[in-house]
Order: C-alpha cells, then sequence, then structure tokens
C-alpha cells in the first residue's frame, strides 16, 4: 500500500508518497509533489499498475505495455516518471519491438531469439535506431526479471556495438571560434536596432553560461532562478521539446558547476530586469513566462549568432548548395569538456560536470580527445629525455 506523508522544508510543503518497489533494496521507493491532489493521483495510479503487474504477462507486448506504464507513471527503479517527449520517443521504439511479430511467449524467450530480433533491427534501421530500440529491449527484460515475471535476462550479451569515437567525433569549436561566438553575442545585445538589441539581452547571458557551464540546452532553458547559488549554478531540471518542465533525463544530470564571474554577473543582472518575471520562476523565460523552446532558441539566437560571427559553411546537398552552421547548438558544451580535459581534469570529475550517467558516455564522446591529450604528454616526455640523454 501507498501512502501520503506531509513534508514541511525550504521550498515549503510538500507530499511524498511511499510505495511498494521490488527494484530497490528497501522495498520502497519515493517520490514528491508540491500538492495533495498530485499525489493522491499518483497513488491511485499506482494502484491501476500494481493490478496489471499483478496479472500474468504472457506476451512480448503484453511486456512492452507494462515497460510503458511503468516509465510514464512510476519511473524505472529510482528514477523519476519520464517526460512526455522522451515517453513519446518510447512508445516509438515499443512499436518498432511489437512489429517484430513475435510467435513466442515471454517465457519461451532464449537468446537466440534476441540475436534473431538484433539482426532484424539491423537489417531494417539505422545502427542508431537499431540501438536505440535494442536498448530499450534490454530494459523491458530488466524490469520484468526485476519485478518476478521472468526467471532469467535472455537479452544479456546482445549489443550493437557503437561507431568507434574516430569515425565520428564531435565537432568542437577552438578558442578564437568561441571567442568570436561571444564576441558576436555582445554585438548583437548592442544593436542599433531595438528589436535585436532587446531579445539579446536575454540571449547574451545565455550564450556565455552555456560556453562557461557545459549544460545542455535545455538545461539552461528550464534554469530556476533558486538554482543560481553565488559560485555557479544547479542544475535540477530541464524542459522537454514539447516546453513541459521536469526533472533532468537522469539522476546523474542533477550537478553542481562552478561557472565564471563573467557569465553570472551577467546573469544576475539580467535577473533585476522586468523581461526576468517568470510563472516558474525562470532565469530565461518567455514573454509568457514559460521555459524557451530548445528549437526556437536554436532558430532564433544561435543561427543569427553564428552569422554573426562568420561560422557559417556552404554544403553542396543533390545539387543545391546550402548554407549552414559550422557548428551544432551543443558545440559550446563540447567546448567546455575540452577545456577540462586540457586542464587535465580527473575523468571521474569531468564525468560528473557533464552529468553522464555512465563514465563510458564520458569516454565515446571525448575518448578522441583525451587520446590526443595522452600522445602529445607522450611526445614531450620523450623530447625532455631525449634532452637529459643528450
Amino acid at each position: 500500500m501507498a501512502d501520503i506523508r506531509k513534508r514541511v522544508g525550504k521550498k515549503g510543503t510538500t507530499y511524498q508518497v511511499r510505495y511498494p518497489s521490488k527494484s530497490t533494496k528497501s522495498g520502497y521507493a519515493f517520490k514528491t509533489f508540491r500538492t495533495l491532489k498530485e499525489a493522491r493521483e499518483f497513488s491511485q495510479n499506482l494502484g491501476n499498475l500494481n493490478q496489471i503487474v499483478s496479472s500474468h504477462i504472457k506476451t512480448i507486448p503484453q511486456a512492452v505495455e507494462l515497460w510503458l506504464e511503468i516509465c510514464e507513471k512510476e519511473g524505472r527503479g529510482d528514477r523519476d516518471p519520464v517526460t512526455p517527449s522522451t515517453l513519446k520517443g518510447y512508445m516509438l521504439r515499443a512499436d518498432i519491438i511489437n512489429s517484430y511479430g513475435w510467435n513466442i511467449s515471454l517465457h519461451e524467450l532464449k537468446q537466440p531469439h534476441v540475436i534473431d530480433f538484433r539482426s532484424w533491427l539491423k537489417r531494417n534501421y539505422s545502427l542508431y535506431m537499431a540501438r536505440r530500440v535494442l536498448s530499450s529491449f534490454h530494459s523491458i527484460i530488466m524490469e520484468m526479471n526485476q519485478r518476478g515475471l521472468m526467471s532469467t535476462d535472455p537479452a544479456i550479451g546482445v549489443t550493437i556495438q557503437k561507431q568507434s569515437r574516430y569515425d565520428n567525433p564531435v565537432a568542437i569549436p577552438n578558442q578564437s571560434e568561441v571567442k568570436a561566438l561571444l564576441q558576436a553575442a555582445d554585438n548583437l545585445a548592442n544593436s542599433k536596432n531595438k528589436q535585436i538589441a532587446f531579445a539579446w539581452k536575454r540571449y547574451r547571458p545565455m550564450i556565455y553560461l552555456a560556453a562557461s557551464s557545459g549544460m545542455r540546452p535545455q538545461e539552461y532553458c528550464a534554469l530556476p532562478k533558486y538554482d543560481v547559488l553565488s559560485d555557479g549554478v544547479r542544475v535540477t531540471q530541464a524542459v522537454d521539446k514539447l516546453g513541459v518542465i521536469g526533472p533532468p533525463k537522469t539522476k546523474s544530470a542533477r550537478r553542481l558547476i562552478p561557472v565564471s564571474e563573467i557569465a553570472l554577473d551577467m546573469i544576475k543582472h539580467y535577473m533585476e530586469t522586468d523581461e526576468c518575471a517568470s510563472q516558474h520562476d525562470l532565469v530565461f523565460p518567455t514573454q509568457a513566462g514559460t521555459a524557451q523552446l530548445v528549437d526556437n532558441f536554436r532558430s532564433r539566437a544561435w543561427y543569427p549568432l553564428m552569422k554573426e560571427a562568420q561560422l557559417m559553411i556552404e554544403e553542396k546537398i543533390n545539387g543545391n548548395v546550402i548554407v549552414r552552421p559550422k557548428y551544432t547548438l551543443y558545440s559550446l558544451r563540447h567546448f567546455f569538456a575540452s577545456m577540462l580535459i586540457q586542464k587535465r581534469t580527473n575523468l571521474k570529475r569531468l564525468q560528473k560536470l557533464m552529468g553522464h550517467a555512465d563514465i563510458q558516455i564520458t569516454f565515446d564522446t571525448y575518448g578522441h580527445l583525451i587520446d590526443d591529450l595522452e600522445a602529445k604528454e607522450a611526445q614531450e616526455s620523450r623530447a625532455l629525455l631525449s634532452e637529459i640523454l643528450a
């Protein structure tokens, strides 16, 4: 049985739901809500979910449906329920899994069946989508195991290897290019065009924050005022593609990041303006007081910024010349990581600051930079040794 407990703390009165969960060591999981109504609705949904779990799940599509409901209403393990946009992506993957046409029951599933499913994915979908779908299938089987609906995990060891980090490394601007971007942000904020200057009164501190914190766009677009500290920022929430504010995608994404004084001063100065008024207490809200959509920020701020900084490139696609930005919106995040690597930041510290759930993600994304630095250090060591011996 789930129970609701009233809590009073620094953030005011909240309501905590405690409910049974086989996926935790204590046998219980917890979820906090701002209102009693939300807590009661969550408890009622849990009751419906428990009825589904207690029923006999016979087929793989039934297991897929249960997994989707767990993701939406409860959250897997100690995670929060997924956002609507994430759930939409999960539903797409679920449709692909169900379209395979499983002719066996859930309890008959063996490793050869999973291997055949992997082969089907690789033949019919891109490597990226195949990996995503197989990852969700792993998650489904793991959830069924944790809830006692399966006794084995036939998907263990069946994976699709990522492309090498050397095949498609992330594009990272150099220091001169980042200086050009920041100078372009300054120019736009001081434009003689009042409309442009007004817009860049907000966009300029966002660009400076992105370069000096490595935050994801969906994180700084939803940055609340109470997470701006004296020496940095906290990451406690993010905005999804639909504009819904919720927790970060993973627990590891909740983090504290030291930020430069220049960026902090800009942020705090903007927080004192009338434009910063928001129904969600956000630092960079829209004129309606809601969180900015990342896609809107990309088109209204990033593209004009790249053009102002003269960092556009031409590409010929199907005989047509396309002019596009040289770097993506994530490039300032990658630049921040590259600066940490140049300063020889400990790999675990790098993982924590970037908010990666697994250190393998950090290594897959930035391993080529680490390898380059190690090669440079080895060359310097050889040169020093040669000098000593000479």
